[in-house]
């Protein structure tokens, strides 16, 4: 049983990464007051310029770390630009951010599936970000591998939970940000451009997101294909709920719901007589009863979400 529960752990934490990125991102989308869904759009297009960089690189007879470096540094930039990019859209032409951000997820899924049969055609693959083990704190029996052994990115995505509490809380420009998801006319009234802060907002949004698909094309499967991300920007939308816009509740729900997507792989292959259909709708099926039960005191979100500003119409 410990065997099994450590089994679970150690899977947990590294597939939990990318709906950890991706929700962040999201909540600093939400918390300026708009609502992204094409967040699953943007992981696609993070996956394949992540991947498709080291790729050609490799091909290239380029054998260094320094095509990952180039890598994440083009999947964050594709990220922030489809960001921008939506930015345009429903800030700067007002569209309904529910409709566009379903046209982005679609536009990302589309454009990126169609790069790779295109640039690339089949299955490849790329031998990927190891794992950097922390000096000796990776050697603690048990907790070491936990949680000391994994690669850069799943270091760098639990250090920005407690960087992304403190950028809403006590800086400045999250408080900026934080204005204008509940109070943009006010944001306004004191000279500071709402859509400058949402802008902002939507490019590290774009960026964290567009990693997070570099995570999984880059540190996971170590390839890219059309069904890479499966869902899991639509997961992310969700977790940010889950997680009431606080980046330690979205940390503990993407760990949940990660640490029960593992244990339905275990149930899988543990060959117990149930339809493996019940097992896949696990992680799903507990969210939702998390969300029922929780929903006393539930705190609403961010005032202006999902409404464009326009500072002409006092209506």
């Amino acid at each position: 049983m410990i065997d099994f529960l450590y089994s679970i752990l150690v899977l947990g934490i590294p597939f939990s990464v990318s709906l950890l990125l991706a929700s962040l991102g999201e909540m600093y989308n939400q918390r300026a007051g708009i609502f992204n869904l094409g967040c699953e759009g943007v992981m696609s297009m993070g996956a394949f310029v992540g991947f498709v960089i080291p790729y050609f690189l490799i091909r290239a007879g380029v054998e260094s770390g320094i095509i990952y470096v180039l890598g994440i540094a083009g999947s964050l930039a594709a990220g922030a630009l489809l960001g921008l990019f939506f930015g345009v859209v429903v800030i700067t032409f007002k569209a309904p951010q529910g409709i566009a951000g379903i046209g982005l997820q679609m536009f990302g899924v589309g454009v990126a599936g169609t790069l790779f049969r295109h640039f690339i055609g089949g299955i490849a693959s790329v031998p990927g970000i190891k794992p950097m083990p922390v000096p000796l704190l990776s050697k603690i029996p048990l907790v070491g591998n936990i949680f000391f052994n994994h690669s850069l990115i799943v270091y760098l995505a639990l250090i920005l939970v407690p960087v992304s509490a403190w950028v809403m809380n006590r800086s400045s420009w999250g408080l900026r940000v934080r204005a204008c998801g509940t109070a943009p006319r006010a944001v306004d009234s004191v000279g500071i451009s709402v859509d400058r802060v949402r802008y902002q907002s939507l490019a590290v949004g774009g960026a964290l997101a567009g990693l997070a698909g570099a995570y999984l094309s880059l540190c996971q499967v170590k390839m890219f294909a059309d069904t890479l991300i499966s869902g899991r920007g639509f997961i992310a939308v969700a977790l940010v709920y889950f997680g009431r816009w606080n980046p330690w509740g979205i940390l503990w729900g993407a760990l949940l719901f990660s640490v029960t997507q593992v244990l339905q792989l275990k149930i899988q292959t543990m060959g117990i007589n149930v339809p493996y259909e019940f097992a896949v709708m696990l992680p799903y099926v507990l969210v939702i009863i998390v969300l029922t039960f929780s929903n006393k005191n539930f705190q609403l979100g961010p005032s202006s979400l999902g409404k464009a500003f326009d500072r002409e119409n006092r209506l």
